[in-house]
């Protein structure tokens, strides 16, 4: 379970978590079930210890990563000074360095959120704040013991039945009826849609009713824009489960029928050679005159 959630979280931030109270709490319950081990495991993975390492490493090595070693970090401190170099810029110490980044990094997630925003209508930003109002329009026996949708939005589907297949079309239903535009994130990149669902899925619905607007509608329309497709995915796959199910309690029952008509027959490994033997001798005969007469015949 370990290197399965440092896979996917790496898969995301392009980084380990620095500790277990990173890594949120949803992706933790899923991926438990995902390996069949208990969630609590989680706090227990040995930070420290020769298995991570060598979990990294694999992680590292099946995204094309490199660790990062102290003379990698000397070569980009001196591709930033050759740059300022270059454009007659008196370079930054490496604390200015780090506060320019995050400053643009700001800057860049400032003007993300407000092209995001800026895209959705006032009633379907009304129906996002209504995802994690209290008691959202959500009934005690659905989300059991009410709380509101978007907390039903993160979960996986249940248990294989009926039940989960129809929880999910009325949970695809619901994040449709937000009705995000077609094109709303057509021209952004997949990972930068994954990173804000990522970090949406992290949230609970009381720090993001606390969020700047913007920040909130994007993490919310992010969110729902992945889990559409994820939903419908889901579903295409618990009905093609619940079909096998089915089929395969069909065939269970239509064999056990069988059976209990065989053993009412006496002499049914008799008859049944005698019919094969008739129908071997002439193929081209029909039925009334060929099959029946060995049928009824007594041996």
């Amino acid at each position: 379970m370990g290197f399965a959630l440092l896979l996917k979280f790496f898969e995301v931030e392009a980084r380990f978590p620095e500790d277990a109270g990173e890594m949120p709490v949803p992706a933790v319950s899923y991926v438990a079930q995902q390996v069949k081990v208990p969630a609590e495991e989680w706090a227990a993975y040995d930070w420290s210890g020769r298995a991570i390492k060598r979990h990294r490493m694999e992680i590292r090595g099946a995204f094309g990563f490199c660790e990062c070693t102290e003379e990698d970090q000397d070569q980009l401190a001196e591709a930033v000074v050759a740059r300022c170099r270059k454009d007659r810029l008196e370079p930054p110490t490496p604390g200015r360095i780090a506060r320019l980044v995050g400053s643009a990094v700001s800057t860049f997630e400032e003007r993300f959120c407000a092209a995001t925003v800026g895209r959705l209508s006032a009633a379907t930003r009304f129906r996002l704040d209504d995802l994690i109002a209290e008691d959202a329009g959500t009934d005690e026996e659905s989300t059991g013991g009410g709380g509101t949708f978007f907390t039903e939005l993160k979960a996986d589907p249940g248990a294989l039945g009926l039940d989960s297949l129809l929880a999910e079309v009325n949970k695809l239903q619901r994040v449709r009826a937000v009705e995000l535009p077609p094109e709303l994130f057509a021209d952004v990149s997949e990972k930068l849609v994954a990173a804000w669902r990522a970090r949406a899925a992290k949230e609970y619905p009381t720090d993001l009713r606390a969020a700047a607007g913007p920040v909130r509608y994007t993490l919310l329309a992010t969110l729902c824009h992945v889990r559409e497709t994820e939903i419908t995915d889901s579903l295409v796959e618990l009905f093609i489960q619940l079909v096998q199910k089915i089929n395969t309690r069909v065939e269970k029952k239509v064999e056990g029928e069988f059976n209990k008509e065989l053993k009412r027959v006496r002499g049914k490994e008799g008859i049944l050679l005698r019919l094969a033997e008739a129908a071997v001798a002439e193929p081209g005969g029909t039925v009334r005159r060929v099959i029946y007469p060995v049928a009824g015949s007594p041996r």
